[in-house]
């Protein structure tokens, strides 16, 4: 297989890409001999992933570059661009909780999230905290003990936070600056690690309450004292140095790779993270690739400690911060805890790990065979009407066998909320008519939550876009259960064993889309999504409805609002029709 293409690649570092038939690249990756690299995909024997995606390479492209970290950079920028399917590394980690600390204009504190970590020196970041309820619980803490500024915009009056102690009135009073800094000093020492800081300021406050007989309030307080006990003492493992650093350790097995991190932030440890992937080339290139990819999306501390076989000098080139190993001393007892959590991480998770790639890749396979085409991405679709108001569809998506949730998407429908036909056949032009502007990822396989209606609509439409996709329609039974898999060109039934592997999955597919759809739709009720209920009320366009929402605010305010009322804004027969509609909306 491509043996006369092989004889032409040279033994030079540089990135290569895997194409499939569509000419889309499916995979990009690097390599120190991209000869040899390229050569070991086609000539031997593949397993796992690597093995499907080298089923699908149609042919491949190279770049030679000067150098390793060239060929690094390059092979993440084109990662970065073309978003390959088997490029799996971080696709779904999401940022870390850090408890941010504003000076100015006023001191405030609140739990963020950053995609991507910039300096500010107004603002300063503690973290990250992998546990997003401890950072909420030290900031309320925080804000209960100390006069920070509470409300997100300035009021014209001091509100209630001043006047029990817990603001200085930074709206209209003149603040006194030394108690400022003094108080910031303690926020920031008690964020970094100075527990006492915290603990002597609570201990004063519980012997205040219960010298007033409050005690409901001392043991509130007693309450936190201990939280921050529990808390603090989980970072017990520390070095002396106060320097903010990351450990990073790994281990191996059976094709999947366990990355563990620990965070050290002012020598204490205040976290950790493992990451498991099933490997598609030779691990330490993951595992590199991991690692560069982290640190694009997460803070970069001062010292980042890893394993003496990972290749120390290609990172530093590629990541602003000192990376250092260790073979003696408190480091390399950290390394060992580190490789120790991520050995054993995977080893728990390993027959799980097996058993969701029998099950998700292994009936994703059965399907690609028994519709007879190679099933990478699949799109579902289902409507929801169920409480008589609204029209709404939702889209989830399959990769691999698995969801993919970024990709899912909602929609609002225009069309009569009891015409599925035409609902599905707006929802399906919306979505690829938009696809094929974008020029964006199209699937293998379209499936409808329904039969023969649904099916047809799809069907139809695709033509209509001169789009040649697959579809078929998962049919349910009179019990609402995934019953049938049924053809989108001939509408036969496939027979399949509901004892498989394959039927399982298509009905996990089906309970995720009707579970998202479902979701969707309550959520825009229960919102009220007010806009959306007044739109349903003829005679209300889009002024009055305006005029109703700054009035009232709410469906719950407008229900409860008198004829009289709602007469100052919209005619008498309009506001008894409103009032009738939101009586019956009530009851759905």
């Amino acid at each position: 297989m491509f043996k006369e293409e092989l004889n032409l690649v040279p033994h030079l570092p540089g990135s290569y890409q895997m194409y499939n038939k569509d000419n889309i690249i499916i995979y990009v990756g690097k390599a120190k001999d991209l000869k040899n690299r390229l050569s070991s995909y086609f000539i031997g024997k593949n397993i796992g992933k690597t093995a499907i995606m080298v089923s699908e390479v149609d042919h491949f492209e190279y770049i030679v570059t000067n150098s390793e970290l060239e060929a690094f950079i390059l092979e993440l920028n084109l990662i970065k661009k073309y978003d390959p399917r088997y490029n799996i590394l971080l696709k779904d980690d999401k940022s870390y909780p850090y408890i941010e600390y504003t000076k100015k204009p006023y001191p405030a504190l609140k739990v963020v999230r950053y995609l991507n970590i910039k300096k500010n020196k107004d603002k300063l970041l503690f973290g990250p905290f992998v546990n997003v309820y401890a950072a909420r619980r030290i900031v309320n803490l925080i804000n209960r003990l100390y006069p920070l500024k509470k409300c997100d915009h300035l009021e014209k009056n001091v509100c209630l936070y001043y006047h029990i102690g817990e603001c200085l009135g930074y709206c209209v009073k003149n603040i006194n600056k030394n108690k400022v800094l003094e108080m910031e000093m303690d926020i920031i020492k008690f964020l970094k690690g100075d527990e006492k800081v915290i603990t002597n300021k609570l201990l004063e406050k519980i012997n205040f309450y219960s010298e007033q007989l409050n005690y409901e309030k001392a043991k509130e307080l007693k309450d936190e004292l201990e939280y921050i006990k529990i808390v603090m003492e989980k970072q017990r493992v520390e070095l002396h140095d106060n320097i903010n650093r990351d450990i990073i350790n790994y281990y191996f097995n059976k094709g999947y790779l366990s990355i563990e991190f620990f965070f050290l932030r002012n020598g204490k440890l205040i976290g950790h993270n493992n990451k498991i992937i099933p490997v598609m080339e030779d691990y330490m290139n993951e595992l590199e690739y991991y690692i560069a990819l982290f640190y694009n999306k997460h803070e970069i501390p001062k010292e980042v400690l890893i394993n003496e076989n990972i290749n120390i000098e290609l990172l530093s080139n590629m990541i602003n911060t000192k990376f250092v190993t260790s073979k003696k001393g408190n480091k390399k007892k950290l390394l060992d805890m580190a490789y120790k959590n991520a050995k054993l991480n995977l080893e728990n998770k390993l027959t799980i790990l097996e058993k969701d790639s029998i099950r998700s890749d292994g009936a994703n396979k059965e399907l690609s065979k028994l519709l007879g085409i190679n099933i990478y991405r699949i799109d579902i679709f289902d409507n929801s009407n169920i409480f008589g108001t609204f029209n709404v569809s939702g889209m989830v998506v399959f990769k691999n066998g698995e969801p993919s949730k970024k990709d899912y998407r909602k929609y609002k429908i225009t069309v009569d909320k009891n015409d599925d036909y035409h609902t599905m056949k707006e929802v399906i032009y919306r979505r690829y008519y938009r696809c094929l502007i974008e020029k964006s990822e199209l699937p293998d396989l379209i499936l409808v939550d329904g039969g023969k209606s649904q099916i047809h609509a799809c069907v139809e439409t695709l033509k209509e876009l001169n789009l040649n996709i697959k579809v078929c329609g998962l049919v349910k039974n009179d019990k609402h259960r995934t019953s049938d898999l049924m053809d989108g060109d001939t509408l036969n039934i496939y027979n399949i064993d509901k004892a498989t592997n394959l039927f399982h999955y298509l009905t996990r597919i089906q309970d995720e889309v009707h579970r998202y759809t479902i979701n969707y739709h309550r959520t825009i009720r229960s919102k009220g999504s007010i806009g959306s209920v007044l739109d349903n009320v003829e005679g209300i366009g889009n002024k009055r409805k305006k005029e109703l929402i700054k009035q009232f605010g709410s469906v719950k305010k407008i229900s409860t609002a008198t004829i009289e009322e709602l007469e100052r804004i919209i005619p008498t027969n309009i506001a008894i029709n409103l009032k009738k509609y939101l009586e019956n909306y009530k009851k759905d």
